[in-house]
């Protein structure tokens, strides 16, 4: 023994209470807030170590010159290893050996179990344990002494543990097995994250060759998740502990999985995909969005092109494109590069051109090859998806005499309801009002797709109860629950309730002078310009109006309204399955100024949808703009779009006359 060495680490981060031990660490030690709150940062005490053993040791070059003996797994894999790496700290090559001293004594010793701790060991030799020293002090002297022992009965510590810093490429076969034991599925991950990054997540645990493959979804896109498999079930074991551990500021799911599971996602039998792999490359890149008609020779040239110029390994044999099964090309490609250091400069050049697209630039795994390799040439992959929302059946409505119509503003309008809340939940809001409200006269209002749209309509009894309500009651809170909601109420007529529930009225049947006073101050439906019927509008097939509920169960003869206009859809989460930047809309013709005809332009063959970005001009609704927008903002905000046109958007037109109305929240254009 040439020395003892002991370092406070002082922690960086602490609880609420700015506590930085636990109680039990507490409890089991002699360290105390005190003393580790003034202790030094981790990089100061390896520093200081490194000092202190290249003078003590003379250590040399090798990385064998100097080896670690611990207790147990832990020390190194879960927690020096894994904390540097969170901190960007570089450690000396000598920490990724080690000799874990409860295996060399029961391997020795041939032990039935391994030791669990020190005291198991001391006990196990007969020998005294030290009690003068502090708590580690005293836990090295003991180490110490059971080195010593081992030594003199014989034992050589021979063959050390290794840490792995880098995840080693490697192929897994459809007919490979794999220990079921050894895997692990991540969840949480950033879609951004490579092969490289889960591994060191995992720094301290050894994964096997090409033991990380990341899922994919159903589309081809990283999905968040990950199967990562180990060396054995020890490392499986010490992973599943770093459950909710953070890449960053998201914390990540550690589970149990099968092997069945990692040959799922990571097996491949493509003949090319495994000779592309063979090759051993050390950086995998995946391309997307290449030209159909792409070359090798094109790929090489875009990545030597350039301040980061970089080399494709071997050539044109790096470089694999994948294809459908009738050998057309998808647009996409993996590359080959032989450094670690290519890496950063490959991926540098993401979003840059070839030809007049620019091409999008992944790191990859060998998994991921596997994977989309596998897909391309399954012809199911190219059948027709199901979309996301099904198409929504025809709903009847109630029978035009339950709905009240005229222009009399005998109805209030509530807007921004709960979507659990119910007619009882209605009454006990409108309070004292809720008397003037007559029989059956309550009507929750559901979207297409039979979800509550936070709206009612109720009938009062009079204009006077109808304008009284919604003073009283406009932008009060509603109770619900744990829950505080304000509620908008407008003062409407029957003709404004109609015009909601049906889906709108015919062009004709409402003169553009009538139009304004049929629309109470606050509604957000407007009367509709001339264009093509519904069924032309929406690529989904043509969807029933909203939905009215009466607040009793009735059995009313059917009777369907015929919708003139394209119906809104108020799509729930996830978006509808169209592109964000294409729309699809009738045949519409710009809105003619004051005084000029509409032309009625013949609707689409069969009435099907015509193409996105189709010439003829289309119908947008805008909701949601500020109380104080004007005809000006709302140029604004289309302005730069080359579909765009001031003569679509025309102040004098009965569409647009609402724009600058007191209380309107929309616009049409």
């Amino acid at each position: 023994v040439v020395g003892l060495q002991q370092y406070l680490v002082k922690p960086r981060v602490a609880d609420v209470n700015e506590n930085v031990l636990s109680e039990q660490l507490v409890t089991e030690s002699a360290l105390t807030e005190d003393l580790v709150k003034n202790g030094v940062p981790l990089e100061t005490a390896i520093q200081q170590f490194e000092h202190y053993a290249r003078q003590t040791f003379h250590i040399g070059p090798s990385t064998h010159s100097l080896r670690f003996v611990t207790d147990g797994q832990l020390p190194l894999r879960q927690c020096l290893h894994p904390e540097t790496c969170s901190k960007n700290l570089e450690l000396p090559s000598y920490y990724s050996y080690f000799h874990d001293l409860r295996k060399e004594f029961r391997a020795f010793y041939s032990m039935p179990e391994e030791p669990q701790c020190i005291r198991d060991m001391i006990a196990y030799l007969g020998m005294t344990p030290d009690t003068e020293s502090e708590f580690y002090v005293k836990e090295i002297k003991d180490m110490v002494n059971i080195v010593q022992r081992l030594l003199a009965d014989g034992h050589k510590f021979e063959n050390p543990e290794a840490v792995n810093l880098r995840l080693e490429p490697g192929i897994c076969s459809k007919n490979e097995e794999v220990d079921n034991s050894c895997v692990v599925r991540a969840r949480g991950l950033p879609w951004q994250s490579s092969d490289q990054d889960i591994a060191k997540f995992f720094r301290g645990l050894n994964v096997a060759k090409g033991g990380v493959a990341l899922c994919l979804s159903p589309q081809g896109r990283r999905n968040g998740e990950a199967l990562v498999r180990f060396i054995n079930q020890e490392h499986r074991d010490m992973a599943l502990k770093r459950h909710k551990h953070h890449i960053g500021n998201r914390y990540i799911e550690v589970y149990k999985a099968s092997g069945e599971d990692f040959i799922n996602v990571a097996g491949g039998s493509n003949n090319e995909a495994q000779a592309f792999l063979s090759r051993g490359g050390q950086v995998i890149v995946r391309m997307r969005g290449l030209p159909y008609d792409c070359t090798a020779k094109q790929v090489l040239d875009f990545f030597e092109a350039g301040e980061n110029s970089c080399q494709v390994m071997d050539g044109e044999e790096g470089v694999l494109f994948v294809k459908k099964p009738d050998g057309r090309a998808t647009g996409d490609a993996f590359v080959l590069f032989n450094q670690e250091e290519d890496a950063g400069k490959a991926l540098s050049k993401h979003r840059e051109l070839i030809g007049s697209r620019y091409i999008e630039l992944f790191r990859s795994t060998t998994a991921e090859v596997q994977q989309v390799l596998n897909r391309s040439m399954d012809p199911k992959t190219y059948e027709p998806q199901m979309p996301l929302i099904a198409q929504v059946p025809q709903v009847p409505l109630l029978p035009q005499h339950i709905i009240t119509s005229g222009t009399r503003k005998d109805c209030i309008r509530l807007r921004g309801l709960p979507y659990e809340a119910q007619v009882e939940h209605i009454l006990d809001f409108l309070g004292d009002h809720a008397k003037n409200i007559v029989f059956q006269g309550v009507h929750m209002v559901y979207n297409a797709q039979g979800q509550p749209s936070g709206e009612a309509f109720i009938q009062m009894d009079s204009e006077q109860s109808a304008f009284q309500s919604a003073q009283q009651k406009h932008h009060r809170y509603m109770i619900f629950g744990k829950k505080q909601r304000y509620i908008e109420v407008f003062q409407c007529s029957g003709e404004d309730m109609n015009l909601v529930l049906t889906g709108g009225i015919p062009a004709g049947a409402v003169s553009p002078a009538k139009a304004a006073t049929l629309l109470s101050p606050g509604g957000t439906m407007l009367p509709p310009p001339h264009f093509a019927p519904a069924a032309a509008f929406s690529p989904f097939g043509p969807a029933g109006p909203a939905q009215l509920i009466p607040t009793t169960t009735l059995t009313p003869p059917r009777h369907t309204f015929a919708a003139a206009f394209p119906p809104i859809f108020y799509w729930p989460y996830p978006s509808p399955p169209v592109s964000p930047t294409s729309y699809y809309g009738g045949a519409l013709t710009p809105l003619p100024p004051p005084g000029a005809a509409a032309i009625q332009p013949p609707p689409h063959q069969h009435g099907a949808a015509p193409p996105p970005h189709h010439s003829a001009a289309t119908l947008v609704i805008m909701q949601g703009l500020p109380y104080s927008a004007n005809t000006a903002d709302v140029l604004n905000f289309f302005r730069g779009f080359p579909e765009w046109s001031i003569d679509y958007l025309n102040p004098s037109h009965p569409n647009t006359h609402n724009i600058t109305h007191p209380g309107v929240h929309s616009a049409a254009a």
